[in-house]
């Protein structure tokens, strides 16, 4: 065991823990040590003092506050993508200033967000804690960051664009999508490209509770479609976009023409709540051969069952690839198993559908 922990010495992940909180830096250094495969490089109450030690040693992974002295995390987030683009995950707690700004923050560069624990008295919680913890880290490093940006210029880009969209034919498909680590501006890119009158979507994006319905309101805002968070019972139906509400998991139901999703409050599947799995799956037996599933970014394997689960049930599949992910996990796994028919470039995703549906 002692070899082998020296052996990866120089392989492991470099971790700069960024809160101004004594108790919870503690906690998130705690979680890093706890892990053979992560090297905390040093811990910072600010952002001053982050600036000071990456000068000295870049990191591979920041975990992030945003309410700090001196900067608030927002600041510094902006100024550190220009000159060091690292991979962050956003640590936050529940307010709702907070779910506002850190939603900003996926548009500035952050990699993923991880809510603060209201409480994290027993050790199997802290335990379970760190785990997640170290689990996000260890995805975060392998983001491909030149895409981010590349995927935040595209999204600036979009409002330029004058193609003429043909109309999209009536009818009673739907499409589903899942994503998780880079899938907010993943599930932007797309949902901006697509008319008002593409088929039903529902969508399984890996995001802490409160910040969907946030996200599902500014698509909303910025989108042809028509987009909300889902609710017990919605209905889906041509020209309207169903994202599962953090914490809770969404499944379809009822038969084509007449689909509505089920929102529950079951237990985490793969370790998530929203499971894409848990949709997926729901949309093999409800669907069958009338939908079109698509797997984006992401780390981790959720989803790649349920994306084979769906192709076996006559769906058209599609795996983003690996050149246009900001990380490839999800993906690779749906790859591996063949549960994809196509792999596409994000970039072509909305043009594919727009013809796969067009009159």
């Amino acid at each position: 065991m002692k070899e082998r922990g020296m052996a990866s010495l120089n392989k492991r992940i470099k971790v700069l823990v960024v809160d101004d909180s004594v108790i919870f830096r503690r906690v998130l250094a705690n979680a890093v040590e706890s892990d053979i495969e992560l090297d905390l490089i040093g811990t910072a109450n600010d952002p001053l003092q982050a600036i000071e030690i990456i000068e000295k040693q870049v990191p591979d992974v920041i975990t992030l506050d945003i309410e700090m002295p001196h900067m608030d995390g927002l600041t510094f987030l902006d100024k550190l993508m220009k000159r060091h683009p690292i991979p962050v995950i956003i640590v936050s707690s529940k307010t709702q200033g907070n779910k506002e700004i850190c939603l900003d923050a996926f548009n500035k560069g952050a990699i993923d967000i991880v809510h603060k624990p209201e409480k994290l008295k027993s050790n199997e919680n802290l335990f379970d804690f760190y785990a997640f913890v170290c689990e996000k880290i260890k995805g975060a490093s392998q983001a491909n960051m030149r895409q981010k940006q590349k995927q935040l210029v595209d999204l600036a880009s979009i409002r330029l664009i004058t193609k003429e969209i043909p109309p999209i034919v009536k009818t009673p498909e739907i499409i589903a999508i899942g994503a998780s680590a880079g899938g907010t501006t993943a599930i932007e890119f797309i949902l901006r490209r697509l008319p008002a009158d593409m088929p039903g979507i529902v969508i399984t994006q890996h995001m802490p509770a409160g910040f969907t319905k946030l996200f599902a309101n500014r698509l909303n805002d910025i989108c042809e479609l028509e987009v909300k968070e889902a609710e017990d019972g919605d209905k889906l139906y041509q020209g309207r976009v169903l994202i599962a509400a953090g914490g809770f998991h969404m499944e379809l139901t009822g038969g084509m023409g007449n689909y509505r999703v089920s929102v529950t409050d079951s237990e985490p599947v793969n370790r998530h709540k929203p499971s894409v799995d848990v949709l997926f799956h729901s949309v093999a037996r409800s669907a069958k051969s009338k939908a079109t599933g698509i797997i984006l970014t992401g780390m981790g394997a959720d989803g790649s069952k349920g994306l084979l689960a769906m192709k076996e049930a006559g769906a058209y599949t599609i795996a983003q690839d690996k050149n246009s992910s900001i990380v490839y996990g999800m993906p690779y796994q749906a790859f591996l198993l063949n549960a994809h028919n196509i792999e596409l470039s994000l970039q072509k995703v909305p043009d594919f559908l727009i013809d796969r549906f067009k009159k």
